[in-house]
C-alpha cells in the first residue's frame, strides 16, 4: 500500500470512529438531554441531529477520497506532500463544521462559520490554477460581506438581550430564557442582517452567487462537503436565531421571510438549470434549489413543514454527495466537465453512469427515493395551511428543475462512448462511498429509524421554543 492510500485508509478509519461516536451521542441527547460543558459547549437534538449529517457525509467523502488523491498523484495533477495538506486540510474543516454545532456562545457560532470559510478556501484553490483561485477569492470575498452582515445581527441580537433581557452573555440558552423580554423591532432588524448574512453562506438567492464558482473548482469530495453539509452549517445557525425571534414575537415574520427567500432561490435555480453547460455547476445550482425547499420547509413553520425541512437537510446531503461523486468520476474520464463533451457514461463507466441515473432521480425528488418523502412533506404542509400560491410555485419550481436535470443527465449517460474510451471500473473504497449513500437515500424513503425521527421531532421542539 503506497503512502497516499495509506493515509486515505487512516483517514477513513478516523471519521468511520467519528460516525459511530455520533450515533452515540444522538442516542444519548435523545435519550438523557442536552449535553452541556464549561457554559461554552451545548448539544441538543438540534446539534446532533447536525453532527449526525455532517458526519455521514464525511465518511463517504474520506472513503471516496482514498482512489481520487491516488488517481491525482498518479495522473501528475498534484504531488504527494500535496495530497498529504489534502487530508490535513480535509479535517480541519471537519472540525470546524463540527465545531459550529456544539458551541453555545452565538459570537462562537460567528467565529465558527467564519473559520469554515477561511478553511474551506484553501481547498476550493486546492488545485491552484487559475480558475480555481479566482473562485476561491470570490467564495472569501462574498462570503465575508455576508459574515459581517452576520455579525451586525449577533450584535444587535446581543443589544437588546442586555439592555431589556438583563442579560451578560451571548449564549443562546440564556437568550432563549430571556427571549420574551426582548424588543420585537430590534429583533426584527437584527434577523434581517441574520438571515441575509448566514443566508449568503447557505447559498440563498440572490447572494448565492460564490457557490456555483466554488462549487465547481474544489477537488470532488470537497464539492460534496461544501455542497452536503457546509451550507448546512449556515442554515443550523439561521434555525438558531430564528427560535429565539419566534418566542419573542412568533412565528410570522420569520416564516413570511423564510417563505420568501427559499421560492426565490428555487426560481432562480431553475433558471440556471435550464441553461447550465458544465456538469458541477449544473449539481451547485441543484444546491441552490434544496437550500431553497429547505427554507420554503422552515417557513411553513408546521410540524410537518419543519420535519420535511430537517429530514430534506439529511436526504439533500447524501443525495447532493453521491452525485458529486459521480461527477468526479465523469470528470476524470473525461477530462472535461462540459457537458456537450460527455456522452455514453454508462457504457465507458458502468458503476457511475448506474449511479448516476440514480441520483439524478432521486435528486429530482422521484419515488421511492427519500428527496421526494421530505418535499412531499413541505408540500401538503403548504396546502394544508391555505399557501395554495406558494405551494404551486414551490411545485411549478421543482417541476421545471426535474425536467431540466433529466434532460442534462440523460444525453451524457446515455449514448455511444469515445471509440477510443477503454471501459473501466471504481476502485473499492469509491464504491463503498457510493453505496453508504445509496443505502441511506433508498432505505429512508421506506422507513425512518427511531432515532433518526426522533431526533428531528425533538428538534423540532427546540425550534419552536418549546
Amino acid at each position: 500500500m503506497n503512502r497516499i492510500k495509506a493515509l486515505g485508509v487512516i483517514n477513513a478509519v478516523l471519521h468511520l470512529a467519528i460516525s459511530a461516536a455520533s450515533v452515540f451521542l444522538a442516542s444519548y441527547v435523545l435519550k438523557e438531554g442536552p449535553v452541556s460543558g464549561f457554559d461554552f459547549f451545548y448539544i441538543d437534538a438540534l446539534s446532533a441531529f447536525f453532527i449526525l449529517t455532517i458526519s455521514v457525509v464525511n465518511l463517504a467523502a474520506a472513503l471516496y477520497s482514498i482512489g481520487y488523491m491516488e488517481k491525482d498523484v498518479e495522473a501528475g495533477t498534484i504531488k504527494e506532500r500535496k495530497a498529504g495538506a489534502y487530508y490535513g486540510l480535509f479535517n480541519l474543516f471537519a472540525f470546524t463544521m463540527y465545531f459550529v454545532t456544539v458551541v453555545n456562545n452565538l459570537g462562537m457560532l460567528w467565529v465558527a462559520i467564519e473559520m469554515t470559510t477561511l478553511v474551506s478556501a484553501f481547498l476550493v484553490g486546492f488545485y491552484n490554477n487559475k480558475r480555481s483561485i479566482e473562485a476561491a477569492w470570490k467564495y472569501i470575498i462574498i462570503c465575508s460581506v455576508g459574515i459581517t452582515l452576520a455579525l451586525l445581527g449577533t450584535i444587535l441580537f446581543y443589544y437588546t438581550a442586555s439592555r431589556d433581557g438583563g442579560i451578560s452573555s451571548l449564549n443562546w440558552t440564556d437568550m432563549m430564557d430571556a427571549a420574551g423580554k426582548l424588543d420585537p423591532k430590534v429583533l426584527k432588524v437584527a434577523f434581517l442582517f441574520i438571515l441575509v448574512g448566514y443566508g449568503t453562506k447557505a447559498g440563498l438567492a440572490p447572494m448565492h452567487t460564490w457557490l456555483p464558482d466554488a462549487h465547481s473548482q474544489a477537488p470532488a469530495p470537497i464539492s460534496a462537503l461544501l455542497s452536503g453539509v457546509l451550507l448546512k452549517t449556515a442554515i443550523y445557525a439561521i434555525i438558531r436565531f430564528t427560535s429565539i425571534i419566534n418566542i419573542c414575537i412568533g412565528t410570522s415574520y420569520s416564516d413570511g421571510l423564510l417563505i420568501f427567500f427559499g421560492l426565490l432561490s428555487l426560481g432562480v435555480s431553475a433558471a440556471f438549470v435550464i441553461v447550465q453547460k458544465d456538469i458541477k455547476r449544473l449539481f451547485a445550482y441543484s444546491s441552490v434549489e434544496h437550500i431553497g425547499v429547505i427554507t420554503f420547509g422552515l417557513g411553513m413553520g408546521g410540524a410537518l413543514g419543519l420535519f420535511g425541512a430537517l429530514f430534506h437537510v439529511f436526504n439533500h446531503a447524501v443525495t447532493k454527495s453521491l452525485m458529486f461523486f459521480s461527477a468526479g468520476n465523469v470528470v476524470k474520464k473525461y477530462k472535461t466537465s462540459e457537458m456537450g463533451a460527455i456522452r455514453g457514461v454508462l457504457n465507458a463507466m458502468p458503476f457511475t453512469g448506474i449511479m448516476l441515473i440514480i441520483g439524478a432521480f432521486a435528486l429530482t425528488g422521484s419515488p421511492p427515493f427519500s428527496v421526494f418523502f421530505s418535499e412531499v412533506m413541505i408540500l401538503i404542509s403548504g396546502f394544508g395551511q391555505g399557501l395554495y400560491l406558494q405551494s404551486a410555485l414551490f411545485l411549478l419550481f421543482l417541476a421545471i428543475i426535474f425536467g431540466a436535470v433529466i434532460h442534462h443527465i440523460s444525453k451524457i449517460a446515455f449514448g455511444k462512448k469515445p471509440q477510443d474510451m477503454p471501459v473501466s471500473g471504481e476502485p473499492l473504497s469509491g464504491k463503498m462511498a457510493f453505496v453508504l449513500l445509496l443505502l441511506f437515500i433508498c432505505a429512508l424513503g421506506f422507513k425512518l429509524p427511531a432515532l433518526f425521527s426522533g431526533l428531528i421531532t425533538s428538534a423540532i421542539e427546540i425550534i419552536r421554543g418549546a
